[in-house]
Order: structure tokens, then sequence, then C-alpha cells
């Protein structure tokens, strides 16, 4: 069982900057993939990257390569995802999932994750 817990949104001009963070606990991350998805009011849930603990392989969705970066830090069991260049189209709600076993092709997919954060919410305007 893998615990969650998001940190790090709020309100941003466009252009700026956020960084959140993912504070993991309850289980050793060691063969996990952790992922960020994000929720827009009225969307579905979106993939938005993902990260291989063990191997530090990154995913990235089209609209946010280049702009967003995922890494981790082993020495707390925290994962981040910097956010540059924001948009008003990356207002949502962003969720930290987590679950072993993803294979490659199935790392963009929400459905993929077991484990959830409650969210926290980033919003983009002027």
């Amino acid at each position: 069982q893998v615990q969650l817990v998001e940190s790090g949104g709020g309100l941003v001009q466009p252009g700026g900057s956020l960084r959140l963070s993912c504070a993991a606990s309850g289980s050793t991350l060691s063969g996990y993939t952790i992922a960020w998805i994000r929720q827009a009011p009225g969307k579905e849930r979106e993939f938005v990257a993902a990260i291989r603990w063990n191997s530090r392989t990154t995913y990235y969705s089209d609209p946010v390569e280049g702009r967003f970066t995922i890494s981790r830090d082993g020495a707390i069991n925290t994962i981040y995802l910097q956010m540059n260049s924001l948009a008003p189209e990356d207002t949502a709600v962003y969720y930290c999932a987590a679950s072993s076993g993803v294979i490659t092709s199935n790392s963009y997919n929400p459905g993929a994750y077991r484990y959830w954060g409650r969210g926290t919410q980033v919003t983009v305007s002027s």
C-alpha cells in the first residue's frame, strides 16, 4: 500500500512556473512507476508525465513535452513536477499516482495506476 500526498499547487500567471511535490510513504517504491495526471473541469483525466523509480526513465504527454520535467529524490521518497511556461490550458487538479508492474506501453494510461493522492489545484490565469 502506497500513500501519496501532493503539494505545491496554486495560482500563477501565464508564462510562470510552479513545482509540484508528491510525498510517498507506506512501501518501497522499487519497481514502481509514478505519474502525474491532471483533470480539468468537465474533462477526463489526462496523463501528464511519469517516471520509473529504478531506471528514472521518463515519459511525457505531447502538450507538456519540453515545458514540464518530472524527477524524483530517493532519499526522501518524493517525486517532483517542474512546470514552466504555464498556460491557461494547464489549469487542472494535478494528481500523483503510482503502481508497480506498469509496462511501457501502458505508462500513458491513467487507468494503469492503482494508488492515487487527493490532488493539488493549479490555476493559470492573469
